[in-house]
């Protein structure tokens, strides 16, 4: 069952400043439950003076931090691992309330972000830089050393595991991390910071800022903040880039998704049953890793009929989670609409589709639905509109399919459900997506496997998690070191 736990009051969510819980001094947000549509919480955006204050103490805190050997650094981590485990239902739980997450999504999104957490605690290991006697008497080395203060501005969908791929890197490295949780989800950032205090972390090496936009350019612009990570949608996601290029900060922001599954005639029903229709109706379909576009090639009927199947088992409530907002709801209600009259088929409505549970009632739910049909050009297959639904386009062969891939201006992730090896190399060849799977719906690479797409998916260089992350948190310092005059000479002496 999903049982959630809704809470007796309403949450009165803060701002982290220094170590300190501080009511903000801005405007009220309510945060709203997608589950039955009620206030559950209410945070106070942080002023511009407030924003200020708090990335001052933050770089106070991170010069001592910074200074901290890299081995006690990791241990703060360790112990963060172990309360995280411990309380690891009653972040769920939380992470449900307020992202419409089914509480097995929610735990799941949780024990990702601490699959990261143990990639960052393997970094007293694996990163050890480099000493070389590269002349007689003359050695060179690497020094990883920390930024200073860095941010982050994570979105509503993954409250846990999105701040989690980088807070564990980011502090590990010595930095202050900075971050603004989405103003639609930031209860989640309550507990986790709590637990990061009640690990050891020093005070003002976290702080959390709670708001909208305006909190988010405050803290772009700070002189202190180094560099900016971000995660939501590709037109906040360039913006963001474009604010903190102009400043000279180094900036990584992740965009939005069109992601595409080539189904083959040969793929096994079952496996491709299962993997699209959980792809496209996981996290009720509000992730950028979801298939909403479903490229069939040739007689694919009994796998269709196989992801049919599955998604009207996946039933709203107790199998799948809820939409953000009453306004996210109207939009793909209106979606499916547009969608039919260009032309699409409607093979599966799940719009009327009510919570399995009583208590739910109020909620924004919206079955599985699938589009057969669909244009190309249609804006179905070519809009991201994050939710659960499904847009078939019918091709002749796989260059057919990969050239429809291949004309998204997004580039996060691509799949393919094959036995032919050869069609599956194919499509991992061709695709212009960061990410590719094989028989896999939800092809996030683990750790320390990095995650990031390309195109109007990534603005910035490199990836946000695992080996190619560690790069853009710090920097590599150079030193080359001579201590004795030497009896032959090269060209370095």
């Amino acid at each position: 069952m999903n049982n959630i736990e809704f809470p007796k009051e309403i949450i009165h969510c803060q701002n982290m400043i220094g170590g300190n819980w501080k009511t903000g001094s801005g405007e009220k947000i309510e945060v709203y439950s997608p589950y039955n549509g009620k206030v559950v919480g209410e945070i106070n955006s942080a002023t511009a003076k407030e924003v200020n204050d708090a990335i001052e103490l933050a770089n106070e805190a991170s010069k001592k931090w910074a200074h901290t050997p890299l081995k006690e650094r990791t241990q703060v981590m360790f112990n963060f691992r172990q309360i995280l485990m411990r309380d690891i239902d009653k972040i769920s739980n939380m992470v449900s309330l307020e992202s419409g997450k089914t509480l097995g999504e929610a735990k799941a999104g949780v024990l990702k972000g601490i699959e990261v957490l143990e990639f960052a605690l393997s970094v007293q290991n694996l990163d050890q830089g480099g000493k070389m006697e590269v002349s007689r008497g003359v050695y060179c080395e690497y020094r990883r050393e920390a930024l200073g203060v860095v941010a982050s501005i994570t979105p509503f969908n993954f409250p846990a595991m999105v701040p989690m791929w980088t807070i564990p890197i980011a502090i590990v490295l010595g930095n202050s991390y900075v971050w603004k949780p989405s103003e639609k989800t930031p209860l989640t950032s309550t507990l986790i910071a709590d637990s990061l205090k009640e690990a050891g972390l020093p005070d003002g090496v976290m702080t959390v800022l709670n708001g909208s936009a305006e909190v988010v350019n405050a803290i772009i612009d700070h002189k202190h903040v180094k560099a900016v990570g971000f995660v939501g949608s590709s037109k906040i996601a360039k913006l963001v880039y474009q604010r903190a290029s102009n400043h000279g900060k180094r900036a990584l922001c992740l965009g939005g998704a069109k992601n595409h599954i080539v189904l083959l005639p040969d793929a096994t029903p079952e496996m491709a049953g299962v993997g699209i229709a959980d792809s496209f109706t996981g996290c009720a379909g509000q992730r950028c890793m979801a298939a909403s576009v479903l490229l069939a090639v040739g007689d694919t009927s009994k796998q269709i009929e196989a992801i049919k199947q599955r998604a009207i088992e996946t039933t709203c409530g107790d199998k799948m989670g809820a939409l953000i907002t009453k306004e996210q709801y109207d939009f793909l209600n209106g979606a499916i609409d547009e969608a039919v009259k260009e032309g699409a088929t409607l093979l599966l409505d799940g719009r009327g589709q009510k919570a399995t549970e009583k208590e739910y009632e109020g909620g924004y739910w919206l079955g599985a639905t699938i589009l057969d049909n669909v244009n190309p050009n249609a804006t179905a297959s070519k809009k991201e509109l994050f939710g659960p639904i499904l847009s078939i386009v019918r091709v002749k062969n796989i260059s057919e399919a990969m050239e429809v891939e291949n004309a998204n201006e997004y580039g996060n992730a691509c799949s393919v459900f094959t036995n032919n090896g050869a069609m599956a190399e194919i499509v991992a060849t061709k695709a212009k997506a960061g990410m590719v799977g094989i028989n896999i719906g939800v092809p996030v690479p683990r750790e320390p496997f990095s995650f990031g797409g390309i195109n109007e998916s990534k603005f910035g260089f490199g990836d946000i998690t695992g080996a190619n992350s560690l790069n853009f948190w710090s920097d590599i310092k150079k030193v080359t070191t001579k201590w004795t005059m030497q009896n032959d000479h090269n060209w370095m002496s």
